[in-house]
């Protein structure tokens, strides 16, 4: 009789009835915070950010690098490389954080208001781990001296160095403002 009892049993469970409470009496459990639709989309773009900070300065600063080291590569041929990786992360990962890669560019966005102010501490901070990563990685795999880093020498003064850097980084962030899809 026993056996009888639990051959009836394993048959209903089976067939998915039987042996307990049904699924449609169990509420789901409530989404945590990890898995909150707005933490997801602020994970994956802090991600993506640091993912393609990671790449522009591994290739970025590898081919200047190699340059110093091997003296084969060309300015141009630096250049290339610099622009290729950084439009390359560009179409890889713009699409969900914006392709920023530059706490200059996070900060001018916030500052014109197309990007949001609660994220740029979160950007900044990828941002400088990713390029830290970068730089480690490219420590690890290529036998350079500090001296290596830099595809220049220093030269001329302080200001003038602060002022190239002012100039450079306004053309960066015209181009990037001129061509960006947010207008």
């Amino acid at each position: 009789m026993a056996a009888e009892h639990h051959r009836s049993e394993m048959s209903e469970l089976e067939e998915g009835g039987g042996g307990g409470v049904s699924p449609a009496a169990t509420p789901p459990p409530p989404p945590g915070f990890w898995t909150s639709p707005a933490v997801v989309e602020t994970l994956q773009k802090v991600a993506a950010e640091l993912i393609g900070t990671y790449f522009v300065i591994v290739v970025g600063c590898g081919s200047v690098a190699v340059n110093s080291i091997y003296g084969k590569a060309t300015a141009p041929g630096v250049a290339l490389c610099w622009g290729l990786i950084v439009m390359l992360m560009a179409y890889s990962v713009g699409h969900i954080s914006g392709a920023h890669f530059n706490p200059a560019v996070t900060l001018s966005a916030a500052a014109f208001r197309s990007f949001p102010v609660r994220l740029v501490p979160l950007y900044i901070v990828v941002q400088v781990v990713g390029a830290i990563l970068g730089c480690g990685t490219l420590e690890a795999l290529v036998e350079i001296t500090p001296k290596s880093y830099f595809g220049t020498a220093p030269a001329g003064s302080a200001a003038q160095s602060l002022a190239a850097e002012i100039i450079a980084t306004f053309i960066l962030l015209f181009v990037i403002s001129a061509v960006s899809s947010s207008g």
